[in-house]
């Protein structure tokens, strides 16, 4: 399972189980918030680790600008794009 596939899923149980999307909000208040995400993923069946989250975001990020423009030094700049994390939370505090 790809880290894409992960976030996908628990985006959907976040959306459908209020108790699932208060614990993974909650862990933006711990003192590390990305281990702690990544603690809650793998309790609740994930393996998920920080650093591969981090890596999946950049790898994403230099697919969209490779896409554009030929991806050279012109390409237009695609802010936030990298960050998996902020995105996941984005959508499901949307959903509040």
């Amino acid at each position: 399972m790809t880290v894409f596939d992960i976030l996908t899923e628990l985006q959907e149980k976040a959306f459908h189980d209020e108790k699932i999307r208060q614990e993974l909000l909650e862990t933006r208040q711990a003192e590390e918030p990305l281990f702690a995400f990544c603690k809650k993923c793998q309790e609740l069946g994930y393996e998920l680790y920080p650093m591969e989250l981090v890596n999946a975001g950049e790898e994403f990020y230099a697919s969209m600008k490779r896409s554009t423009n030929g991806g050279g030094e012109n390409s237009p700049k695609l802010e936030g794009e990298d960050d998996l994390y902020e995105l996941f939370f984005a959508a499901i505090e949307e959903k509040e």
